[in-house]
């Protein structure tokens, strides 16, 4: 069983959180149909525009990296007897920019997010900064973690394109003021 986030609407009422309609991302159909668009980019499409859901597990290691922090997609920054796993629309609009900006910064490099092409964007980009020293250790750190035992990075294969398509669901969360359930 994988991880889904799905779109509910904030802040719950009574004891659960009702499920956005699907309707509400119908228009994520649409990118279907668009010329060259990859199928893992035409899949994350349909199913948000069918379901108003994510099938997070596989984004789950490249956002945390993107983003910094563990467990993001998961919405497990405290306890789980502490409160529901959800991400609310704050939280929603922080990972649509954090996807956004790290698009925007990937796409002079290729539409190709690999391993690599990730780990020369995040360099460039902390390289920038006052600690950049101490910041990159830290992402050497947190690279080699997502290392296999042989030292073998992951295999993503995203693109620029589905990247795009899953900051757009958060952001469509965000800008409505809907939250995300993390059902695991």
């Amino acid at each position: 069983m994988g991880l889904d986030n799905v779109a509910v609407h904030w802040p719950r009422t009574g004891r659960f959180y009702d499920p956005v309609a699907p309707a509400e991302f119908v228009d994520f159909g649409e990118i279907v149909d668009m010329p060259r668009i990859s199928a893992p980019t035409a899949a994350l499409a349909e199913l948000i525009a069918k379901t108003g859901t994510v099938r997070a597990t596989a984004y789950t290691e490249l956002v945390d990296l993107i983003l910094g922090l563990e467990n993001v997609l998961y919405a497990t920054e405290h306890a789980a007897e502490d409160e529901d796993p959800v991400i609310d629309p704050d939280g929603c609009s922080w990972i649509a920019d954090g996807l956004e900006k790290f698009v925007a910064r990937h796409r002079p490099i290729g539409e190709a997010v690999t391993f690599e092409s990730v780990s020369e964007v995040l360099r460039s980009l902390l390289g920038d900064g006052r600690l950049a020293e101490q910041q990159l250790r830290w992402l050497d750190s947190r690279l080699d973690k997502l290392c296999d035992e042989s030292g073998d990075p992951p295999q993503w294969t995203f693109t620029c394109a589905e990247l795009s398509v899953l900051a757009a669901f958060y952001r469509r969360c965000a800008d409505r003021g809907y939250a995300v359930y993390a059902d695991a």
